[in-house]
């Protein structure tokens, strides 16, 4: 390399496919029934789906004039929470105005069900109106996290869209020019992160063995700042408990190999995670370049090449165990961010450098040509029409590179070579190496990018390592992996009193272990049968195996008595 590196660092990240989305939203409903289903949290959602253009949830949340997030750079070239340094925090510790209200986000709200139930007879047909979850009081129902779901070229909530506005008349609500795709959202676990600089008390910290974001609930004495200083609104407030939550990237999950609740029960999967090794003294200097437009390729320059020899050999100097290298030589964000260039920060310039990357939409282009009579996969069609474009290109780069086109029609010029080189090759046809080039890539990074992006398996798009001391050999010796929000009322993997939502394993709350949680996944990832638990529950199976109680045995079927009470 010939530049110093400084100490390597491993992170978990996420690639987002933008290109596969559907908007069907279940990933927050598994999200939900996961992590926010207990009283206090039902306003919040640490996994949304928005619709562009939009509003977003909270409503507004980027317009960062208003809510202050995220980092600013001096005149000196330093950093500070754009809300304000110490000082600030602290003459507006009992009351900060810097923060979404619930209107913001939504009133929470349930059906009178039991109204439907118990009304008197009359001429009328009783209906089950809606009722605050808060106060209990009678609603009229005005707002909720996906209010504009595919409304995205209405110019009512569309032109509201803060990245509208900053663009003008580049975005346009006529019937025949709307457009529309999906955004799904979680917390960016930034490295770089403005909540954990604007937590008063300390409880918010960020893992050094992986890179997420938590909340210590001791620790935390609800002051709120980390709501204001999250320029992307993903840390919330829990009024029942009076602490801060936000997405733990499901580390218990993570610890033992397998992937985040959203991304396994992702319908269009869509979604990538992996380790990047990164030079975590470079991130401050990356961080306050003076040109926003520069912040994307600074945090690239922040990525070590997990291939090269001297990363590797820097990388066991600083404690990281072999199998996270030979993870992040497999990474498949490493490769669709740095090696492809396709995948893109959401709103790099608010400096906190996100670990969530997107690979933005072209899916409308080929349908589009179509349409007109030409040949909708013909590369320099391709090529031609990513200019006109229904979804601007300047609104991607508004979301992604700081307002900055080029890096954006960079990709799009790759994902449509990549749709144009692969159908002459499925077509039998000689592959067309000028195509590659073109985009200043080879024909076997063409092909290596189509296989991740449209075949990959369950391996491939989730490489992640075991958790530090966890692996093969001491799973006997580790027996427990300790919930640090498993507490009464807590978003924990079974403190809140709830099953455990994965698969054949829910039922009653039980402990997170490794066993269970490998188990789960040898369910998961097997053609074959798996050894059931006891008891089986018909909701929550995940399709895998053959549990017992599904079907009678043998034994039941001749009249005799059930196995199990039998061996009672």
């Amino acid at each position: 390399m010939g530049e110093r590196i400084g100490k390597v660092m491993a992170h978990v990240a996420m690639v987002m496919n933008l290109d596969k989305c559907i908007g069907c939203h279940t990933c927050s409903v598994t999200c939900k029934q996961a992590w926010t289903n207990r009283s206090g949290v039902e306003y919040v959602w640490f996994n949304n789906v928005e619709t562009r253009p939009g509003q977003g949830y909270p409503r507004r949340y980027e317009d960062q004039e208003r809510w202050q997030g995220g980092w600013k750079r001096t005149a000196a070239g330093r950093l500070k929470p754009r809300a304000g340094g110490r000082l600030k925090k602290l003459a507006t510790i009992f009351a900060n105005p810097k923060m979404p209200s619930i209107q913001d986000y939504y009133e929470p709200w349930t059906y009178d069900y039991e109204h439907l139930l118990t009304a008197p007879l009359g001429d009328d047909v009783p209906v089950a109106r809606p009722r605050s979850l808060i106060s209990g009081e009678p609603m009229d129902i005005s707002w909720s996290a996906n209010w504009d779901d595919d409304l995205g070229g209405g110019e009512e909530l569309g032109s509201a869209d803060p990245v509208v506005q900053k663009i003008g008349d580049k975005v346009k609500f006529s019937f025949e020019e709307a457009f529309m795709f999906y955004l799904p959202r979680i917390c960016e676990h930034c490295l770089n992160p403005s909540c954990v600089a604007a937590c008063p008390s300390g409880a918010m910290y960020k893992r050094s063995e992986d890179g997420i974001v938590l909340v210590d609930q001791d620790k935390c004495r609800g002051w709120r700042m980390c709501v204001t200083g999250c320029p992307y609104k993903k840390v919330y407030f829990n009024h029942k408990t009076g602490k801060a939550e936000k997405c733990t990237l499901c580390y218990p999950r993570v610890e033992v190999g397998l992937p985040t609740v959203c991304s396994e029960t992702c319908v269009g999967r869509l979604r990538y995670l992996g380790v990047v090794l990164y030079d975590v003294e470079r991130v401050g200097t990356a961080a306050a370049v003076k040109d926003e437009r520069d912040l994307y390729e600074a945090q690239l320059d922040v990525f070590l090449d997990p291939d090269d020899p001297e990363v590797q050999a820097a990388a066991r100097r600083d404690g990281i165990p072999e199998r996270w290298i030979e993870s992040a030589r497999r990474s498949p964000v490493y490769l669709l961010a740095k090696r492809f260039g396709v995948a893109l920060p959401l709103h790099p310039e608010y400096r906190t450098m996100p670990m969530v990357w997107y690979i933005p939409p072209l899916s409308p282009v080929v349908d589009a040509l179509a349409e007109t009579g030409h040949d909708g996969e013909d590369a320099q069609n391709l090529f031609g029409a990513i200019e006109t474009l229904r979804i601007p290109v300047e609104y991607l780069a508004e979301l992604f590179t700081a307002g900055d086109p080029a890096p954006v029609e960079r990709t799009l010029r790759r994902l449509a070579a990549m749709r144009s080189y692969m159908r002459r090759v499925n077509l039998g046809e000689a592959a067309d190496e000028s195509i590659a080039e073109a985009v200043g890539m080879s024909g076997g990074d063409i092909e290596r990018m189509y296989r991740l992006l449209a075949l990959a398996k369950y391996d491939e798009r989730y490489v992640i390592p075991t958790a530090y001391g966890v692996d093969e050999a001491d799973r006997g010796v580790i027996d427990e992996i300790g919930c640090g929000l498993d507490f009464e009322g807590g978003p924990g993997m079974g403190g809140m009193g709830g099953p455990v939502p994965f698969g054949e394993a829910s039922g009653q709350p039980q402990p997170a272990t490794v066993e269970n949680f490998h188990a789960l996944r040898s369910r998961q990832t097997s053609e074959g049968r798996t050894r059931p638990p006891r008891r089986f529950n018909l909701l929550n199976w995940d399709g895998n195996g053959h549990p017992a109680g599904l079907f009678p045995s043998r034994r039941e079927a001749d009249g005799g008595a059930p196995e199990n009470e039998e061996a009672r």
